[in-house]
């Protein structure tokens, strides 16, 4: 029982890892490629673009004209 708890115990530092490890291999490309001032004002214009079709989507579907 006490091998039980022990496991227990270390498994909200192994989630903690999981999703750590996965935010780095996600975002490491994107980073790389954010080093080139071109590239820099592409992705902040298709991010913009993103939030604001989500946005407007959200607030039709909502009925908030």
């Amino acid at each position: 029982m006490d091998n039980f708890w022990n496991n227990l115990y270390k498994f909200p530092r192994f989630l903690i890892a999981v999703f750590l490890g996965f935010f780095l291999t996600t975002f490491k490309p994107i980073f790389k490629l954010l080093k080139n001032k071109k590239r820099q004002i592409i992705f902040i214009i298709i991010n913009i673009l993103i939030i604001m079709i989500l946005y407007i989507t959200l607030k039709l579907m909502m009925n908030q004209e």
